[in-house]
């Protein structure tokens, strides 16, 4: 991993903060990317740039601040986004579309500032953070999971697009110990209420790495990491 750059959207806190955590400590040069701040200890560690990836223009600026600042990066975590806990038939369409914007868009926004530099030097690994709500919709989060399932659709189709060039790996964590739950659009639940237990996000930035340190030649596409006692 020594030599190589990594970009972490959301990479302040949470998950995206141990996956830049993690790849930091394997050698990697990383730069986080949020529109929160970071705390205290993140410039002598990262990279850190305020960005919100739902706006193309800020998204442009990070684009300009990164190369000038790390260089081309080789890796790219797609870790930014937000959940929602609304009704279908009651829920807000303007905070669907801020969803939206910020899960998909985002990661759409990211791919295709970045992904030409990789597809320019010949390699490079491209990192979704999904959700096993891609898979399994549950009631009030219709909005969410949506996000999650079109995630996954441009995360293959990326794959195809790009091979045999770029590494393209799909994370899917189940219930994770971060500020997530604290922070949903029109809804508050912890992960002790939810009743399954928690990973923590050490456990899923160890899934990267896996991922990302794999030999060349061996792509890794999609990993779901859970508590043992989550049922879907």
């Amino acid at each position: 991993m020594k030599g190589r750059k990594a970009l972490v959207s959301g990479g302040s806190s949470g998950i995206g903060r141990a996956i830049a955590q993690k790849l930091s400590e394997a050698g990697t040069q990383t730069a986080v990317a949020d529109i929160a701040p970071p705390d205290s200890t993140s410039s002598d560690r990262f990279h850190t740039f305020r960005c919100d990836v739902s706006s193309g223009p800020e998204v442009d600026t990070l684009f300009q601040q990164v190369h000038q600042q790390l260089g081309k990066p080789d890796i790219l975590i797609c870790s930014a986004g937000r959940g929602i806990h609304e009704k279908l038939t009651e829920g807000d369409p303007e905070k669907w579309r801020h969803i939206i914007e910020t899960n998909l868009l985002g990661a759409l926004r990211m791919v295709r500032a970045f992904t030409p530099g990789m597809l320019e030097a010949g390699h490079g690994d491209v990192i979704f953070l999904s959700s096993v709500a891609a898979q399994h919709p549950y009631t009030y989060g219709g909005v969410y999971a949506a996000t999650k399932s079109a995630l996954e659709v441009v995360a293959e189709t990326l794959r195809l697009e790009t091979l045999p060039l770029l590494r393209v790996t799909v994370i899917a964590p189940g219930v994770t110990d971060t500020r997530f739950f604290e922070n949903t659009v029109s809804g508050y639940h912890t992960a002790k209420e939810i009743g399954y237990g928690a990973i923590s996000p050490e456990e899923v930035a160890g899934a990267v790495l896996y991922a990302v340190s794999r030999p060349p030649g061996v792509s890794v596409g999609n990993i779901t990491i859970r508590p043992t006692a989550q049922p879907f």
